[in-house]
């Protein structure tokens, strides 16, 4: 509760509110003071994305610092950062509005899968491991048949896709978006909505009324420089010739394991944290 209202509620109103202005950037931050790694919001992303196997928006990290008895344990939700100086941009060979990816206006780095290429530069390219390539596998694959289920449509960046065999966005770098489908719709991102702890604040962080604003204003906040995985390789764009997509993702350690934090990033992330 913030002020005797529900978060989600003012949050909603907030949502509403800027979609009225043309100057609105989306943001997100979240304190991770409330976070119990009950990872409902990574449920509600699979749910609302209709993930395939090896494609997570919203992974949950988990730290445990300290001995017995005093060991401390921290919670850190990861979803795409939203830069506005992206790498994954900078690193792809057709990038710019309307191509494969770009910056919004609004804020959110945009993907278009029937300009996406595959080549998987942009998904080694960025220091979090938030990009991934659609691998086209199922979740039933190898049973008696696909369920119907697993061919339920996705709806991402305005439009309906099919999940079918050899079928975009199978082939393409996938990534979260801040739910940009139900932005423009006034709702708001599933992670937000699903978290039973109130975590999440999420509106445009220049926004005075906004609780995205008054929370980053009112508490220290920082962000990542990058997320760490056991093992992880630096992949050269020149060794992703003939590497599947499961083997990129092997190699980078997608989705991650370590966060590391620091007041500021180069890449200038829309994802800000309050640390416990």
């Amino acid at each position: 509760m913030y002020e005797g209202k529900d978060e989600l509620e003012i949050i909603q109103a907030d949502i509403k509110r800027a979609l009225g202005r043309p100057d609105t950037k989306w943001a997100m931050l979240i304190d991770l003071r409330r976070c119990t790694a009950c990872k409902a919001c990574t449920a509600g992303c699979v749910a609302e994305q209709k993930s395939p196997p090896g494609v997570i928006y919203r992974p949950v990290f988990e730290e445990e610092t300290g001995m017995f008895p005093r060991v401390k344990r921290r919670f850190t939700p990861r979803p795409c950062l939203q830069c506005d100086a992206p790498p994954c941009v900078e690193a792809c060979p057709n990038k710019g509005e309307n191509k494969a990816t770009w910056k919004g206006k609004d804020g959110i780095v945009m993907i278009n899968y029937e300009q996406c290429i595959g080549c998987g530069r942009c998904v080694i390219a960025c220091p979090y491991k938030a990009r991934t390539l659609d691998g086209g596998t199922f979740h039933t694959e190898g049973t008696p048949k696909i369920e119907e289920y697993d061919k339920s449509p996705t709806w991402e960046y305005g439009r309906k896709w099919s999940r079918e065999k050899n079928h975009l966005p199978i082939g393409a770098a996938r990534k979260c978006h801040f739910c940009l489908h139900r932005l423009k719709n006034g709702m708001v991102p599933m992670c937000v909505s699903t978290c039973i702890c109130r975590a999440n604040f999420f509106g445009d962080p220049e926004d005075k009324e906004s609780l995205i604003y008054k929370m980053k204003k009112g508490n220290k906040v920082r962000v990542l420089t990058g997320v760490k995985a056991p093992g992880e390789a630096k992949l050269k764009p020149s060794d992703l010739k003939g590497m599947i997509a499961a083997d990129i993702a092997k190699k980078i350690g997608y989705p991650g394991k370590t966060p590391v934090f620091a007041d500021s990033s180069p890449t200038k992330p829309r994802l800000y944290f309050i640390l416990p």
